[in-house]
């Protein structure tokens, strides 16, 4: 493969959805502009390879060249900028700030929630230090001026996808999906209304009840939804189907990895199924996630994806590489999306910084999409959504009281996303 792994998504269209990730991390204390514009501009030194801006070159392919101006950091305003755009000095990532608030923008093409953490983190731990003249004890955020981790900018290459037969093919038992919901969040100006939900819990009630439960914390938010749904959906919908992210790069030896080598997981619930108690479903939830995150399941997954990349690379033209893409791109196709999807970035040490902060959202395009994250003894989930809708948070919010889990629940919110300012010759 000739190109970056990063520069897939760039290829993508952004009509109707947004390829832009937002963290916004609400401070206890007001936010003083001008210490986290420093902040930032010295975070961003770790981490090169976010410090890019898009070019393209000779044979219509888009590309990735070293960025050295400085990340815009700047008051909220009516809009976002753009990513790319001179705006942002041609970067695909900038941050805004507003009272307590601060929001890091970054391109999902460079990275999803996991590679792009480490950074949000790094930025908030520079913040504070520079802000109250302290050190906090944060052993896990890597600090500016530390050396990448062993594999932190790798990529693999097609050759190093076995071909190994898989252990498990996912049979679709074709669950139900929210198309009306969809038609009408993508193409419905009167209904369109992007927007999430921010939930905030107590780590040890979770953890307690998963433990309980044959559980995990994906597990257990991936259960609680598909039995929050189970309510309001239409009788004759025979299936629900949750679907999990799945970053295999450990399995190929690149666990400090930055890109987002993403495979699905599918857990199809018959509505049978969710009169289980809670027990057998976290078995059988559990169960499924570990079957389909066998190296031979993702893996297989993530190759073809290489392949439809290392085809990419023979196409000439950027209209003509567009045009593949749009025809050929997997998440789009028939029988690839589920009724809902939850993501967990897993445990990230936010040491004494956790201190400073009231609260975190992770906010992407989606319907019915919940991010898990977890920050010090506190976990917190957004649920993104299209339309101004109440129906799938009051059930969400139904199944956990009946659960005896609290939480406290905050929102809606806009989403303010942004899209991309791309060169298009």
């Amino acid at each position: 493969m000739k190109h970056s792994y990063d520069t897939f998504r760039f290829y993508k269209s952004e009509k109707t959805f947004s390829y832009c990730i937002r963290g916004r991390v609400i401070m206890k204390d007001p936010v003083d502009l001008q210490v986290l514009d420093q902040a930032v501009n010295k975070a961003i030194t770790r981490y090169p390879y976010f410090a890019v801006r898009v070019g393209v070159d000779e044979e219509g392919a888009y590309t990735l060249s070293p960025n050295p101006k400085k990340i815009v950091v700047q008051k909220k305003g009516k809009t976002c900028p753009m990513l790319g755009s001179p705006e942002v000095n041609g970067h695909l990532t900038f941050v805004e700030c507003e009272g307590r608030e601060i929001n890091l923008y970054i391109s999902h093409a460079l990275c999803g929630g996991r590679g792009y953490q480490p950074f949000l983190m790094t930025c908030i731990w520079q913040y504070v230090t520079d802000q109250y003249g302290i050190t906090p004890v944060a052993p896990a955020i890597r600090k500016p001026g530390s050396e990448l981790l062993p594999g932190e900018t790798a990529e693999p290459t097609l050759d190093m996808l076995s071909a190994e037969e898989p252990i498990f093919c996912y049979q679709s038992k074709k669950p139900h999906v929210l198309i009306a919901d969809y038609l009408n969040g993508m193409f419905n100006p009167f209904k369109r209304k992007p927007n999430f939900r921010l939930y905030t819990f107590a780590q040890k009630d979770i953890m307690a009840f998963a433990r309980q439960n044959d559980a995990s914390v994906a597990a257990f938010f991936l259960i609680v939804m598909a039995k929050a749904l189970d309510r309001v959906l239409p009788a004759k919908v025979p299936v629900v189907g949750g679907e999990i992210g799945h970053n295999p790069s450990a399995a190929l030896g690149f666990p400090n990895t930055h890109c987002d080598l993403l495979s699905h997981v599918h857990i199809d619930y018959e509505r049978e199924q969710l009169t289980w108690d809670m027990e057998k479903l976290g078995t059988m939830t559990r169960g499924q996630i570990m079957l389909q995150t066998d190296p031979s399941v993702s893996l297989a997954e993530v190759r073809g994806n290489f392949e439809t990349m290392e085809k990419l690379d023979e196409i000439q033209g950027l209209k003509n590489k567009i045009a593949f893409v749009k025809k050929n791109d997997s998440s789009t196709s028939k029988g690839s999306h589920g009724t809902y999807i939850v993501n967990y970035t897993g445990f990230m040490d936010w040491g004494e910084v956790a201190d400073y902060m009231e609260s975190y959202a992770i906010v992407v395009e989606g319907h019915v999409l919940l991010e898990v994250s977890s920050v010090g003894d506190r976990i917190f989930v957004t649920i993104m959504q299209l339309l101004d809708e109440t129906k799938y948070a009051a059930v969400f919010e139904e199944v956990l009281t009946e659960l005896g889990i609290p939480c406290q629940v905050e929102g809606p919110f806009p989403k303010r996303l942004t899209k991309h300012m791309l060169p298009m010759k």
